[in-house]
């Protein structure tokens, strides 16, 4: 039970196994320490070094030989003190560290993220999540069948995830599907396609780093990918059959 909390704090399994072994003497070899937690002495040596670099171990010389003591317990709570400090300084510092790294991730190739939910509920709630991006170009790409999705939902939640966008000023590109024909406006340009000779039977949202895809048949599938390199393949690959469209 004493072992699991000092490993909760910080502590490995073998510190808090020397730790408690050693509050037990007054001090110690680390022969004796060895005998006491059945662990070899070269470890107990090098675990000693580590607790003692901690403040929970110091060395005493009794004759010619070096033994250890413990700490007292109450040297704990300063201990529990300073890991407060080093986490809150490391919280600090993870803001400006965060993409330094996300820069190295995308230099070695990235590991995309991917997330599946079923259901309508959670299609929306994923496309009204969509936009919380970064949003350096400004420009989301999009592919829709209007008449499948004025049957999917309603008026009211087409509406609420439509006055997303504009709100963060995200221009818009889009291709689609419907009986009547879209106007472009100032923050979309639209092109309409056959939906006999060109059927869309899923709704495709590309921007910045992620691409969002809801079916749009009776089971609805949600998948969600963060990946830039997949992200920019369908962008170009929507850039060449948007111009394609006269």
């Amino acid at each position: 039970m004493l072992e699991k909390y000092l490993e909760e704090i910080g502590l490995s399994d073998k510190e808090a196994a020397i730790y408690l072994a050693l509050l037990q003497f007054d001090n110690a070899t680390p022969t004796e320490i060895a005998k006491k937690t059945k662990l070899n002495r070269s470890t107990v040596y090098v675990v000693l070094e580590s607790l003692e670099k901690k403040g929970l171990t110091s060395e005493t010389n009794v004759g010619k030989t070096v033994h250890y003591q413990a700490a007292a317990p109450e040297r704990l709570e300063t201990y529990v003190e300073q890991q407060q400090l080093k986490l809150e300084e490391m919280g600090k510092r993870l803001k400006d560290i965060i993409p330094e790294i996300k820069a190295i991730q995308r230099e070695t190739g990235e590991r995309p993220i991917i997330r599946v939910a079923y259901g309508k509920d959670a299609a929306l709630a994923q496309s009204l999540e969509f936009f919380n991006a970064e949003h350096k170009e400004g420009v989301g790409y999009f592919i829709f069948n209007q008449d499948m999705l004025d049957e999917q939902y309603t008026p009211k939640e087409l509406a609420k995830v439509k006055e997303v966008r504009p709100k963060k000023q995200i221009l818009g590109k889009s291709i689609y599907n419907a009986t009547t024909t879209i106007p472009s406006n100032e923050l979309t340009e639209r092109k309409m396609v056959d939906k006999k000779e060109f059927p869309i039977t899923a709704d495709i949202s590309i921007h910045e780093d992620r691409v969002h895809i809801v079916t749009l048949g009776e089971q609805t599938t949600t998948i969600l990918i963060q990946s830039k390199d997949f992200a920019n393949t369908l962008k170009t690959l929507f850039k060449l059959a948007f111009r394609s469209i006269h």
